[in-house]
């Protein structure tokens, strides 16, 4: 089930801050490396020793390697932090799908229950192909969940952003369909967005918001980013093809603004999920976006569809929308608590 209300964010200075973390200065708890050289071989070995309920950051530098395993932050591991080598260099990879019978919600490579999960350098990937269906890659079910320099690779359903208040900032997310879905506050800011070539007969989707109840805080914010497609979808002719979003609940509700967004995307920007559902309800706010698939002249005129002033959008920005400030500005993570320079 989608976590659709957080009572607990009223009063966020009693929520466990990040301790101030550079991850160039800091000496890691735990190393794991392939070659024997660090004190563990698998990522998951490093993840057992983390203690509960820790306000100190528990840091695990993962070495540059290709990590085929399943790796669960579990409810309670607080504040640790994945350093790898970088997102092409050290990767998680699994490959569990729907069609050969794992549900979504279990099918992530990496799976973040524990609040105060930071990855910075990290990629994560499932290989399962589009023709199996719902793959997740990285599935984050945790508050004040950080990602820097991350890629998220997969094809339909990358990135589950289940709940609770979360924070992209230059990572690459690419998919098929609903690649980036779930019920979180979730800000990304000057991250790169892919659509990979999608089946013969499917249209691609990027984002499936899932925020059922319109006083829920849910909600998907793209701030600056760039949205794309990989060479093999963008070279197709005709091109398949490709919508911001579609609306999974009944009040989704998805931003996209001051961000290029490139011809792939149809010129309608948004497409439906089964019949006219939810086209009145949702919430798809555009804002001073840039590039070929960015007219919104030619938008869907559904009722849940618009464009919004400065001061519309400002709610989203993260210092306000996730309450960024108590929890983000300590990371060093690059962060713009107010909407980005255009």
């Amino acid at each position: 089930m989608l976590h659709d209300t957080y009572a607990s964010w009223a009063d966020t200075s009693s929520r466990r801050s990040l301790i101030n973390v550079d991850p160039s200065t800091l000496k890691p708890n735990a190393v794991v490396a392939q070659d024997g050289s660090g004190g563990f071989n698998t990522i998951m070995e490093a993840v057992n020793t983390a203690p509960k309920r820790s306000a100190e950051p528990f840091i695990i530098l993962i070495k540059a390697g290709i990590y085929k395993e399943y790796v669960t932050i579990p409810r309670g591991i607080e504040n640790v932090v994945f350093l790898g080598e970088g997102p092409t260099k050290t990767k998680i990879t699994g490959n569990k799908n729907f069609v050969d019978g794992t549900a979504t919600f279990h099918s992530a490579t990496v799976a973040v229950n524990g609040d105060g999960f930071m990855a910075k350098g990290i990629g994560f990937e499932n290989t399962a192909g589009p023709e199996k269906h719902q793959a997740v890659a990285l599935r984050v079910s945790a508050d004040m969940s950080i990602f820097h320099d991350c890629m998220m690779e997969g094809y339909q359903d990358t990135l589950y952003t289940h709940s609770y208040r979360q924070f992209y900032r230059q990572c690459t997310i690419s998919g098929t369909i609903d690649f980036i879905f779930g019920n979180a506050a979730a800000v990304f800011q000057d991250c790169k967005v892919i659509v990979r070539k999608p089946l013969s007969y499917q249209s691609a989707m990027i984002t499936a918001q899932g925020r059922k109840d319109q006083h829920s805080v849910g909600g998907l914010v793209f701030d600056g980013c760039t949205i794309t497609a990989d060479p093999e979808f963008m070279d197709e002719n005709p091109m398949p093809k490709s919508f911001l979003g579609r609306p999974w609940k009944e009040f989704s509700r998805t931003v996209v603004m001051q961000s290029f967004i490139d011809k792939n995307i149809d010129p309608e920007g948004w497409g439906p999920w089964v019949g006219t559902f939810a086209q009145d309800t949702c919430y798809y706010a555009e804002f001073n976006n840039k590039g070929p698939g960015a007219d919104p002249s030619q938008r869907v005129k559904w009722k849940g569809v618009r464009q919004i002033s400065q001061q519309e959008a400002a709610a989203f920005a993260p210092g306000t929308f996730i309450q960024g400030d108590t929890w983000i500005k300590t990371s060093n993570v690059p962060y713009d608590a107010g909407l980005m320079k255009a």
